[in-house]
């Protein structure tokens, strides 16, 4: 009969991650290493584990049809198509993309030939898959996401001293489209290499700080680049972060991130959810491999604001929201339950379930036993549970595929 898999899932450890966050979520003592995301899916990279010494990439490739339903299988073949993560930023992320699905089947056949193994720090592509994602913030948020209007960066960049922000109102001014953006974006990227940048991006660090205690209208742009520049001293990514549109989420706000998108998130926890994939093509603010060749090569330079998912409010008090992307992989439901209010969830499909705070109860209809969450459990519930029922009382969010 059907039943629901609890989850063990896999902490990654990064710089830039909090050191409390996610140890508080799932209730383990904090001992000083950063924890930076928290994974539940079934990612080759670190898949979550089931009935103790299994993981759920086995459990979803030994039967697919029951795992995922026939519908999800067909299209995406004996595979998890979204993985979730629970996101805690205490510093910025890198500046970064995601490629395309052409893109990212490209990269991942080159790498191939040229003998990279799989997790090989060299990397860029990790697997053939793309990578849209969104967020949703569980506490104050803050990130870069999208490039601004020419006019809007050239006002930004009005006054301040450096040659490498000098070329990029240069560029700018003789070229507002998208080609003009994408020269001043990659020229100031591509700096890092050059010797001289990192004392000419403290010149221009020196500027927009002498700027901003004058009482500067730019003064979040302004405080942002200093943010940057402290913790990235002499990488030009900081001075890009003018380019591109700044973000903050209240809790239970979103953002979607297209494929293509450059962005970094700078603060903050949130759940993120994204096609299953591990590919971060990156361009500075980072200790990690940087290939801005790459970035460059897959990334959008048509300005636009950031994007919100759709959503859409449920029950009595509007305490369900569902977020929806335009994308096909992946969706969420965020419940906040009261005792006695249970909350439908979606009825099919592969479900994964985690509870941020409380103690839940997770009811398949097709299945002999629920499942009991506390904060930071979660559970997998295959298509052959059916619906799904939440009870108890707590916070928790479901990944789905629409």
């Amino acid at each position: 009969m059907p039943e629901l898999y609890p989850l063990e899932n896999s902490v990654q450890h990064a710089d830039w991650g909090s050191r409390t966050r996610i140890q508080e979520l799932l209730g383990t003592v904090p001992d000083g290493t950063p924890a930076a995301e928290l994974w539940l899916g079934a990612h080759p990279s670190a898949p979550s584990r089931v009935n103790g010494d299994g993981s759920l990439l086995e459990l979803v490739r030994s039967a697919p049809d029951a795992m995922l339903g026939r519908r999800v299988a067909d299209e995406y073949g004996p595979r998890l198509p979204y993985l979730l993560k629970v996101l805690a930023a205490e510093r910025a992320l890198s500046l970064q993309v995601h490629p395309k699905p052409h893109a990212a089947r490209a990269g991942f056949n080159r790498e191939n030939r040229q003998g990279l193994p799989p997790g090989d720090p060299g990397r860029s592509f990790h697997d053939d898959q793309h990578k849209p994602e969104m967020v949703v913030a569980l506490t104050e948020f803050e990130g870069l996401a999208g490039f601004r209007a020419p006019r809007a960066v050239l006002d930004l960049l009005a006054g301040l001293d450096g040659a490498l922000v000098g070329t990029v109102r240069e560029v700018l001014a003789a070229d507002r489209s998208p080609h003009g953006v994408r020269a001043a974006f990659s020229g100031l990227v591509a700096a890092r290499r050059d010797p001289a940048a990192p004392a000419d991006v403290a010149a221009t660090v020196a500027s927009v700080a002498a700027r901003l205690a004058a009482g500067s209208p730019s003064s979040r742009a302004d405080a942002t680049v200093l943010q940057l520049a402290d913790q990235h001293p002499g990488d030009p990514a900081a001075l890009a972060s003018l380019l591109l549109n700044r973000v903050t989420l209240d809790p239970g706000q979103g953002l979607f991130l297209p494929a293509g998108e450059v962005h970094a998130y700078l603060s903050g926890l949130g759940v993120e959810i994204m096609a299953s994939s591990d590919n971060v093509l990156r361009a500075g603010l980072t200790t990690k491999l940087v290939d801005e060749a790459a970035l460059v090569e897959c990334a959008s330079f048509v300005p636009r604001p950031p994007q919100p998912p759709r959503t859409r409010a449920a029950g009595g008090r509007g305490q369900v929201t569902t977020y929806r992307a335009p994308v096909r992989e992946f969706a969420l439901t965020v419940a906040d339950v009261d005792p006695g209010e249970d909350v439908d969830l979606p009825a099919e499909g592969p479900r994964i379930v985690l509870c941020l705070s409380g103690d839940l109860k997770v009811t398949g209809r097709a299945c002999p036993a629920p499942a009991t969450l506390h904060r930071g459990g979660s559970v997998f519930v295959p298509h052959d549970a059916g619906e799904l029922r939440l009870s108890g009382s707590g916070h928790a969010v479901c990944a789905w595929v629409p």
